[in-house]
Parts: C-alpha cells; sequence; structure tokens
C-alpha cells in the first residue's frame, strides 16, 4: 500500500489489549486517544484482543494482532503500549510510557518477565516512531534504547475535568485529610508519606492521611504500608479502592494531596488534582517537575522531613497553590495529545 498523500487518507490500526483494562493508565490512554483521532483526520481500527494472561498477550502482540492489522490495510500501527511485534509489514509507532522494569530492579520481574523486556526493547527500537508522556521518558528511551531524538517524540497525557461539585456535596471523610490517591508499589514511596505526615501530626491534631488503594502482602515490590502506619492509630485510613466520581470528589474536599513518588512517567494523579484546586506537594523527581510547574510545592521526597516541611507549608498557606492549580492543569488536554500523535503518524508514515 502506497503512503497517504492527505491527512484524511491515512489510517491506522490499533492495538487494543488495554481497552478492556479501564483501570490501567495504558487503558485510559487508549480510550481517550481513540476517541479524538477522528477529530484530527485519522481513521482507526482496534482489532479486539482474547481473554487471557501473559500467554496470551505474548501470542496477541507477537501474531493476533500484526495478522488482523495487516487484514485491515491500515496505512500504520500503533501500540499505545510498551510493545511492538518482532516483525511488521507497516511503519509501526509505540507509545512507551516509561521504562520502569528496566530502570527500577524491584520491577524486572522473573527470568521470563525480563526476557519479555529484553523482547520489547529490540522489538521497540526500530519503530519508526516512539511517543513518550514526557521529557524525563523521552531521556529515559534515547539512552536506554539507544535511538536517535528525532524518532522520539514528547506527547503530555490529557486529563480529564471533573465537572463543578453540587453546592450541596458532603465531604466524603468527616476530619480534614491529606489525600494519597496512586499506587503502593515501592516506589510510589507511601510509607515515607506515613511517616513524614506522622511527622506533623502533633501540628495538626485534627487532621488525617487518606489512602486509595489496597494495600498487598509486603514484598520487596509492596512495602507493608499498613505496618508503616500502625503507630499513627486511626489518624491514617485506607479507603480501598474507590469509583471516578468518588476519587474526584476526594480531590474536591482534601485539605491537601500529597505525592511522594520517586519516578513517574507521567504523573497523572497530581495533575487530577490540580485539576480539582486541591493544593499539591509532589516529589522532586524523575517527570513530576516538569508535569505540575509551580502550581504544586515540589519537595526531596527520599526523607521524611523535607517533604513534611513542605506538607505543613502548604496546609498552612493553601490559598496560591489553590489558584494556580486548574490553570496549570488546563494545559494538558486529550484533544491536543490527539493532535500531536497525528503529527507523528503522518510524520512515520511517509
Amino acid at each position: 500500500m502506497p503512503a497517504p498523500t492527505a491527512a484524511a487518507e491515512l489510517s491506522v490500526a490499533i492495538n487494543g489489549w488495554f481497552l478492556a483494562r479501564q483501570h490501567t493508565g495504558s487503558g485510559q490512554y487508549t480510550a481517550h486517544l481513540l476517541a479524538c483521532l477522528g477529530e484530527q483526520g485519522i481513521t482507526a481500527s482496534v482489532a479486539p484482543p482474547p481473554e487471557g494472561g501473559n500467554v496470551t498477550k505474548l501470542l496477541w502482540e507477537q501474531r493476533g494482532w500484526p495478522r488482523q492489522a495487516a487484514v485491515s490495510g491500515a496505512h500504520l500501527w500503533h501500540s499505545p503500549y510498551f510493545a511492538l511485534p518482532l516483525r511488521r509489514s507497516r511503519p509501526a509507532v509505540v507509545t512507551i510510557h516509561d521504562l520502569i522494569p528496566v530502570l527500577l530492579p524491584a520491577y524486572r520481574g522473573s527470568p521470563l518477565a525480563r526476557a519479555y523486556t529484553c523482547l520489547q526493547l529490540l522489538a521497540c527500537r526500530s519503530a519508526a516512531a516512539i511517543l513518550v508522556d514526557s521529557e524525563c521518558s523521552r531521556r529515559d528511551v534515547m539512552r536506554v534504547l539507544k535511538v536517535p531524538p528525532e524518532r522520539v517524540h514528547t506527547i503530555y497525557l490529557g486529563v480529564d475535568h471533573p465537572d463543578p461539585p453540587q453546592t450541596d456535596e458532603a465531604a466524603p471523610l468527616d476530619v480534614p485529610y491529606v489525600l494519597y490517591v496512586g499506587g503502593l508499589d515501592v516506589r510510589k514511596n507511601v510509607p515515607l508519606l506515613i511517616a513524614a505526615f506522622g511527622e506533623i501530626a502533633e501540628q495538626f491534631p485534627n487532621l488525617a492521611l487518606a489512602i486509595v488503594g489496597e494495600p498487598r502482602s509486603a514484598s520487596a515490590r509492596f512495602p507493608d504500608a499498613r505496618r508503616a502506619a500502625k503507630p499513627l492509630g486511626h489518624r491514617v485510613r485506607f479507603l480501598g479502592w474507590v469509583s471516578e466520581e468518588e476519587k474526584f470528589r476526594l480531590y474536591r474536599h482534601a485539605a491537601l494531596f500529597a505525592y511522594p513518588s520517586l519516578y513517574e512517567g507521567f504523573g497523572l494523579n497530581p495533575l487530577e488534582a490540580l485539576a480539582s484546586g486541591c493544593p499539591v506537594v509532589c516529589s522532586n523527581a524523575s517527570s513530576l517537575p516538569e508535569v505540575v510547574g509551580d502550581a504544586a510545592l515540589l519537595a526531596d521526597a527520599r526523607q521524611a522531613t523535607p517533604f513534611a516541611q513542605a506538607m505543613a507549608a502548604a496546609l498552612c498557606d493553601p490559598a496560591p497553590l489553590r489558584a494556580r492549580g486548574p490553570a496549570r492543569a488546563a494545559q494538558f488536554s486529550w484533544r491536543r495529545c490527539a493532535e500531536q500523535t497525528a503529527q507523528a503518524y503522518r510524520e512515520a508514515a511517509t
């Protein structure tokens, strides 16, 4: 098939593995991208993947999806997560949100998992274009995959902007609270957040720490958050998993959103908090400074005391942070993400 001669003629086959997994970042990214690509003159086809585990996923990526993509006759293939088939009959684009399995030892997994990562490093190195969520991830990808800069495109994600609350909306908790939303794996640094909260607990005696997420059995990858919180008793509340609606209600009513993560390819949760008008304190590591800009208070999250001091400062004077957050979040939209992605498609297809 010849390369398209006009934007309206460009068709893309998209790997839909994560579309049925909307609780994941890759699933949300894929869904938002598909919702906006039509406005950019892109015809996107999504091959429905089979149900299954890791083996099924590998077979789908290397055989099932390439076969269906070829049948679709698309000019270009796009995998919206870190996976491409080794053999391809069309130019391919891949989105690499981060390189956590490569860069962080706790995430490298079993020998089979490491072999899979090596396979994907090899397959993705030859992509016509690699899309990343931040300049931080772009530097990581260029260093690890050893690909030229012109093939790696930084395209920021969008953020959902919540509807205004009802005038009679009740607060979700019975006390003021510092909120954390995100994973509880080791890079998220939740035990340090609990320790930092402990350092300011006496200064703010009516304040609770609310943690969204369900703690798992303790391991090298999942530290024991409940054990870390035990000395603080009822001051730390584990809320489990919450709906999207409840999540934004928690953002709106929080005294502060605290995010001490040590590595992020983008950092969607603090951006959601900013969109909700919630004051934010977050780590100064990886991509977070470029995402939150001056709308959040940045702190060193490798030790509890600097992070605790930043939390206390934000709690004592939250108004400037509340004012800056929505304007910062408004700079990130899924429509802009789709527009820049479409441009990367056109360059890759020629």
